[in-house]
C-alpha cells in the first residue's frame, strides 16, 4: 500500500532506528577513531583523556541502535581506555567518570529508541488508516501549495502525488475559481470569514483531463511549528446525483403510470362522454344536408345546425384535450397555478359520466384561496383519483353526494376537501391506506393513494381523511399558496 508523504516534519524523524549491528558497527568505528586520536595526544592529558574521549562512541552506538549497541559501546571505550593508558596506575576516578556517564547516555539512547519506535508506529498507523479513507485528502500550506495527496486523490483527480505536490490546489479547480483561488485565501487571511473552512459545501472539481465533476468539500485548519495548513476532504457526488435523477426520473414514470391506470378505469365513461357529442355532430350534419336538398333551403336552420355541430365538436376537442395534458409526462415543475381553474379542469375530467350514476356535485370556493405554488398536472391527479374514489365508493349508497371545498386556512396554506356519503372507511384498512397495494375497490390497484401522499408531501403539504356526518369520509390535503409577487419555484 502507498503511503503519502508527510509534509512536516517530527522530531522522530531526525534519527531513524536501525539494525543493532548497524549500531554497533558505527560504535566501533568511531571508538576506533576515538583511539587513534588519544594516540595523538600528548602523556600530561591521560587522566583527561584515558575514557571520556570513548564517549562519543557510546553516543553513537545508544543513539542509534538503543541499550545493545550502547553497552557494547561502553565495554569497548572501558577496554580501551584502559588499554591505552600510559600510566602504570590509572585513574579509577576517571574510570568511574566515565561509566557512569556511559550508563547515563546508554539509558537515555534506549528511551529515545523506544519513544521512537512508538511514535513511528503511531505514524504509521495514521498514514495507513488515512489510505484506507475513502475520501480524498488533500493538505495545502498556507500559499494553497498542495503538501500531501493521498491515494484515493489520486484516484478521483488522475494526479499521482508526486505530479500534485508542490503544485497550487488550483490547479483541481475549474475557471474562474482557479484563478480567483488565491485571493479566496487572502481574504480569509485578512477578514477571517469563513466560507468553506470549518462548514463544508458542494462545489465543482476539475480532474487532470478537464472533465469537471459535483463534490462536498469540507476544510479544517490547523497550526504546527512549521505554519498554517488546511487540510481538504473531497467526497464525489457524481454517483450519488446520478442516483437521485434516476430516482426522480422512475418516480415520474411511476406517476405517469398511475395516471394511465386511472384513466384506463375510466375508459368507459369517457368513451361515453366522447359518443355524445360525436353523435350530436352527425346528428346535426344530416339534418343540415336534408335543408339544404329542400327547395327552400331555410339558411337560418341551417346556419344554427352548422353551428351548433361545431361547439359539439369543440366540446370533444377539449375532452381530448384534458387527456392529453393529463397522460402527458413533461417535467416536474412548480409554477403559481389559479387554483379555482385547477380544481375546474380536474373535476371536468374526474366527473365524466357521474351524472349518469346519480351522483349530485356540490362545490364550494374560497374566493381568497385564488393560487397556489403547484406542480398543476400532479395536483390534478391528485383530485382525480380522490373523486373518482368518491364516486365509486357511492356507487351503492341511497344518497349520493359529492362535496369539492377550497378553503383558506391561512396566510401559507390552503385546503381542498373531496367528500362522499360512501359506507365510509374500513378499521381494518385505515391505518394502512396511503401505504402501496392497500385499497378498498375491487378492482383496484391499491397505488393511487399512496402516489398522492407522495405528491402532496413533495409539494409541503399533508394529506390525511376523516369520517363526515353523513356516513361518508372526507379526505383532504393542503398546498401552500402564492402571492403575486413570487416567483415560480422549480420542484424536485
Amino acid at each position: 500500500m502507498r503511503v503519502f508523504r508527510s509534509p512536516i516534519t517530527s522530531p522522530s524523524a531526525l534519527i531513524r532506528p536501525h539494525s543493532p549491528w548497524i549500531a554497533a558497527g558505527a560504535s566501533l568505528l568511531v571508538a576506533g577513531l576515538a583511539a587513534l586520536v588519544r594516540l595523538q595526544l600528548p602523556d600530561p592529558l591521560d587522566a583527561q583523556a584515558s575514557f571520556l574521549i570513548f564517549v562519543p562512541a557510546v553516543v553513537v552506538g545508544a543513539a542509534l541502535g538503543g541499550a545493545g549497541p550502547g553497552v557494547f559501546a561502553t565495554l569497548l571505550g572501558l577496554f580501551g581506555g584502559l588499554a591505552l593508558a600510559r600510566t602504570t596506575d590509572p585513574s579509577w576516578l576517571e574510570t568511574l567518570l566515565f561509566l557512569i556517564v556511559a550508563a547515563a547516555v546508554t539509558l537515555g539512547g534506549e528511551w529515545f529508541q523506544r519513544a521512537h519506535r512508538e511514535l513511528s508506529g503511531r505514524e504509521t498507523h495514521l498514514r495507513l488508516i488515512l489510505n484506507t479513507v475513502p475520501e480524498a485528502m488533500i493538505l495545502i500550506d498556507d500559499k494553497g501549495v498542495m503538501r500531501a495527496f493521498s491515494p484515493a486523490a489520486e484516484r478521483l483527480f488522475g494526479w499521482t502525488a508526486d505530479e500534485a505536490v508542490g503544485r497550487n490546489v488550483s490547479v483541481l479547480m475549474p475557471s474562474p475559481h482557479r484563478e480567483a483561488h488565491d485571493g479566496y485565501l487572502e481574504r480569509y487571511y485578512r477578514t477571517g470569514e469563513r466560507r468553506i473552512i470549518g462548514l463544508g459545501r458542494v462545489v465543482v472539481g476539475e480532474r487532470r483531463d478537464g472533465s469537471t465533476f459535483p463534490m462536498e468539500l469540507s476544510v479544517g485548519e490547523m497550526r504546527t511549528a512549521e505554519g498554517r495548513f488546511f487540510t481538504g476532504f473531497v467526497r464525489d457526488l457524481t454517483e450519488r446525483q446520478q442516483a437521485e435523477a434516476r430516482l426522480q426520473e422512475l418516480q415520474a414514470d411511476l406517476v405517469r403510470v398511475s395516471r394511465l391506470t386511472a384513466l384506463g378505469e375510466m375508459a368507459s365513461a369517457l368513451a361515453h362522454e366522447l359518443n355524445q357529442p360525436l353523435t350530436a355532430i352527425a346528428n346535426y350534419l344530416k339534418g343540415s344536408r336534408r335543408l339544404l336538398a329542400a327547395e327552400t333551403v331555410p339558411l337560418e336552420r341551417v346556419a344554427d345546425a352548422v353551428d351548433r355541430a361545431a361547439e359539439q365538436a369543440l366540446r370533444a376537442g377539449v375532452i381530448i384535450r384534458r387527456l392529453r395534458d393529463f397522460v402527458a409526462r413533461g417535467e416536474t415543475e412548480r409554477r403559481i397555478e389559479d387554483l379555482p381553474k385547477l380544481v375546474e379542469e380536474a373535476s371536468a375530467l374526474a366527473l365524466v359520466g357521474a351524472r349518469e350514476h346519480g351522483v349530485r356535485v356540490r362545490f364550494d370556493v374560497d374566493p381568497a384561496a385564488d393560487r397556489v405554488a403547484a406542480d398543476k398536472v400532479q395536483v390534478q391527479q391528485v383530485l382525480l383519483n380522490l373523486i373518482r374514489n368518491a364516486v365509486d365508493v357511492m356507487e351503492d349508497a341511497p344518497v349520493r353526494d359529492l362535496g369539492i371545498t377550497v378553503a383558506t386556512i391561512d396566510d401559507e396554506h390552503v385546503r381542498i376537501t373531496v367528500s362522499d356519503t360512501g359506507a365510509g372507511i374500513l378499521p381494518e384498512v385505515a391505518d394502512q391506506l396511503f401505504q402501496p397495494f392497500v385499497t378498498t375497490k375491487r378492482t383496484g390497484m391499491g397505488v393511487g393513494l399512496s402516489i398522492s401522499r407522495t405528491i402532496i408531501e413533495a409539494h409541503g403539504g399533508r394529506i390525511w381523511f376523516e369520517a363526515n356526518d353523513a356516513g361518508g369520509t372526507d379526505f383532504h390535503f393542503t398546498l401552500q399558496r402564492a402571492h403575486l409577487e413570487e416567483e415560480p419555484v422549480d420542484g424536485e
